[in-house]
């Protein structure tokens, strides 16, 4: 803009403000770019901090999304009318601190608490404080309307254990069962819940399909030793080279990415071949119990029940228990390994025991169960069986089993199916995926 006046021709003030202010802007990124060139160390660093930082704060901030949602859909269960003659929901949970690095007590405060309280259901905690301590603890529970094991699977297969230990197990054992995964090791929840990387979605999911009470039949194995008392795994049993170099891998945690490559490597150095021998007795499969009805039938008129029991008195049923017929099989192979159907309990092409010899091929009973890194089981449908593996032929120095990734001293066992033994709380979503699976 130029004013005129007597004197001459004035410049207005008004536009030389804007082109200094940008002449300042420039000279101060150009400041800024000549700083960020002689200290580009120190640059680099503050923006790795800077960029760490903020996903840090964006990864809480989705955390805590994530719980306010499970929140309000947990309130819903809560704010649902009941009946005078109904009563709160109990549930006890078994809760091991230790487990997830000692992180676990902290994961469930802060994620599975709040929706148990907010759903209204009556809860007792019950923490474990040493290993082996779940155990004694099932033996002192009372009753309740639903049992919470919030853990890995070392809790899961202690407090399964000691439930079915119990003299009154018919009865305990049809309280459902649910399952929040706090460990480091979660093997069953990926069957029951949806599987997630974010620890906090996968917590909140697992603790609202107890809520919504939708419930899978899980198949139990028994495995009897004669020294102690039986041990139950949801999963199954694992022995041989395989299961001695997976135990082995932490080792060499300095090899970064190669570290399972070096332990198979220095494992076929110490001995090869790696073959394991021993005795594989088993029973032939029995035609398995039928599904309980839901509702309970009708009961019959009093003339007939008189009738059944006359008839019962004057000429009783005589039952021969058929002799059980053994059949023995010596096996000589890298790893054996007899697990069940739970990792998909929703589908199943058959419900027995898989039995897995690898590295060698087994015939049974004109059955093969093996070829390397294939596994075959009995094409009987809806059976159960029964394995004895012997321990007079387990070689020197035979190692350990894992049950369910817990590591047990190898020796003579008796594995027994007791199918669909107890009911666990499954996600609706996870029950659709799993019935889709092939």
């Amino acid at each position: 803009a130029v004013s005129m006046s007597r004197r001459g021709i004035l410049v207005s003030s008004t536009s030389a403000t804007p082109a200094r202010s940008l002449f300042k802007m420039q000279s101060v990124i150009f400041k800024l770019f000549r700083t960020l060139r002689n200290h580009w160390k120190k640059s680099t660093f503050a923006v790795c901090v800077l960029s760490y930082g903020g996903h840090w704060l964006y990864g809480k901030h989705c955390d805590n999304v994530l719980r306010r949602e499970a929140c309000i859909e947990a309130r819903a269960f809560g704010h649902q009318l009941i009946g005078p003659q109904e009563h709160l929901k109990k549930a006890i949970v078994i809760l091991n601190p230790a487990a997830c690095n000692g992180k676990a007590n902290s994961l469930f405060e802060k994620n599975a608490a709040p929706i148990l309280h907010l759903a209204g259901v009556e809860v007792k905690i019950v923490k474990t404080d040493y290993e082996g301590q779940a155990k004694k603890l099932m033996e002192l529970m009372d009753q309740t309307d639903m049992l919470i094991i919030a853990g890995g699977d070392g809790t899961l297969q202690e407090v399964i254990t000691g439930l079915l230990r119990r003299v009154d197990e018919e009865t305990f054992s049809k309280i459902p069962i649910g399952f929040i995964p706090l460990g480091s090791s979660n093997s069953l929840s990926q069957s029951l819940h949806l599987v997630s990387d974010n620890k906090v979605q996968h917590i909140t999911s697992a603790t609202l399909s107890i809520l919504k009470g939708e419930t899978v039949p899980l198949d139990v194995l028994q495995i009897k030793s004669e020294k102690e008392q039986p041990v139950f795994a949801l999963f199954g049993l694992r022995w041989g080279a395989f299961r001695d170099v997976a135990s082995s891998i932490s080792k060499y945690w300095y090899l970064g990415p190669l570290k399972t490559r070096a332990a198979h490597w220095f494992s076929s150095l110490k001995q090869w071949p790696q073959s394991h021998q021993a005795s594989l007795s088993y029973l032939a499969p029995v035609p398995r119990p039928p599904d309980l009805p839901t509702e309970i039938p009708p009961r019959p008129n009093l003339l007939y029940r008189i009738y059944c029991r006359l008839k019962n008195y004057w000429n009783p049923p005589i039952e021969e228990p058929e002799p059980e017929r053994w059949e023995s099989k010596d096996i000589s192979t890298l790893e054996l390994t007899v697990s069940t159907h739970n990792k998909n309990p929703v589908k199943r092409v058959s419900t027995d025991i898989i039995v897995a010899l690898h590295g060698n091929v087994c015939i049974i009973n004109s059955i093969e169960f093996v070829l390397i890194g294939v596994v075959y089981c009995l094409q009987r449908e809806d059976d159960s069986m029964v394995i004895t593996l012997d321990s007079d032929s387990l070689t020197e120095g035979a190692g350990f089993y894992d049950i369910d990734n817990e590591e047990y001293e190898a020796m003579s066992v008796e594995v027994r199916l007791l199918p669909r033994k107890l009911r666990f709380f499954c996600s609706a979503e996870r029950r659709e995926q799993l019935a889709q699976a092939q």
